[in-house]
């Protein structure tokens, strides 16, 4: 089976969604040596006073930033959600329409505007970890918000304005599309086995030890069977737990400890500071006991073969499926190399 997988074309299915991506291994035999990229030579500064996000700064709305000294958030000046949008519905034949509300904030991961997360400590890492346990109770409290999604795009490729460190988080009364797949998926399984579906798959991948990137005591660091994008990552807690809020005060250094791993070993990778949108999927805030849910952080990143080799979602992969050369096992002995 292995020499199959390593050699034939062939399709994996996606647990978590219930689709399919193509993977065509012969297309990539060998592990890419690709060419040697030097990194910048100018370094950005630890204040920028041109930022938007920097430390005492004023934002394009006008709105100045406190000296802050750590994890800063704020709501986003021009949000993608609101909370005051007046509610409508519209049906007409086939055409329907209606109002999405909700609340947006920007999360400043450092003072510092030279850093990524790459770059930041295990310690300044658990307090955004700690930030986002706090959001995530905060807003998933009100009576309006049934789901709050975590990310960050990391890089100008991945359509990041701004250089600073940073992420955001989007709120919102309704369940995206994406959720609602893996609500589902997690749900039938759970209420066939009554057990987590990502808890049995990481039992699996934990012996067979194909795919794993990095683990400590609570999460392990893997490239799902399943993987989409070239060097795609998904961070799991080894226990069943529904949401970020559930990992217990002494394990959220361990979490802070897998982010910090896999992306200094991303740039590592191609000697760059390696672009990627990472997001948290977890449990929705709808007041359901939502137990079949088990939270996990994923990392597309779009770099193919070097810093400057991207991986576009065209032809194939936009009218018909996903498509990937380089297999998940061959991208984890590559990233598990670098930790």
């Amino acid at each position: 089976m292995e020499n199959d997988l390593q050699n034939a074309s062939h399709k994996r299915f996606n647990i978590l969604t219930e689709e399919w991506v193509l993977v065509s291994p012969h297309r990539a035999k060998r592990p890419w040596q690709g060419k040697e990229e030097e990194l910048p030579t100018s370094k950005r500064p630890s204040y920028d006073p041109n930022c938007y996000l920097c430390a005492g700064n004023k934002r394009a709305s006008g709105e100045a930033n406190p000296n802050y000294e750590s994890v800063y958030v704020f709501k986003n000046d021009f949000a993608a959600l609101s909370q005051h949008d007046e509610h409508f519905k519209i049906e007409d034949g086939l055409i329907k329409a209606e109002t999405e509300t909700g609340i947006c904030k920007v999360v400043c991961f450092s003072p510092d505007h030279s850093k990524s997360l790459a770059q930041m400590s295990v310690a300044e890492i658990e307090e955004v970890v700690q930030t986002w346990q706090k959001e995530y109770e905060v807003l998933g409290s009100m009576a309006t918000i049934n789901y709050v999604q975590i990310f960050e795009n990391k890089g100008e490729v991945m359509g990041c304005s701004n250089p600073h460190p940073h992420g955001q988080i989007w709120s919102q009364s309704s369940l995206p599309d994406e959720i609602v797949k893996k609500d589902n998926s997690q749900l039938n399984y759970f209420s066939k086995f009554n057990r987590s579906l990502l808890g049995d798959y990481l039992k699996q991948e934990l012996v067979l030890k194909e795919r794993i990137v990095f683990e400590n005591e609570a999460f392990v660091v893997l490239v799902p069977f399943w993987a989409t994008w070239p060097y795609e990552i998904m961070i799991v807690p080894k226990a069943h737990q529904i949401n970020i809020s559930k990992i217990p005060v002494t394990q959220t250094v361990w979490f802070a400890e897998a982010i910090a791993a896999i992306t200094k070993a991303y740039d590592k990778l191609f000697n760059c500071s390696f672009p990627y949108s990472s997001g948290i999927h977890q449990s929705p805030t709808n007041n359901a006991k939502n137990s079949h849910w088990h939270w996990h952080m994923s990392f597309y990143p779009p770099l193919l073969r070097s810093a400057t080799v991207k991986k576009f979602m065209v032809g194939y992969e936009m009218f018909a499926g996903p498509q990937r050369d380089i297999t998940a096992e061959t991208a984890a002995l590559t990233l598990r190399a670098l930790v």
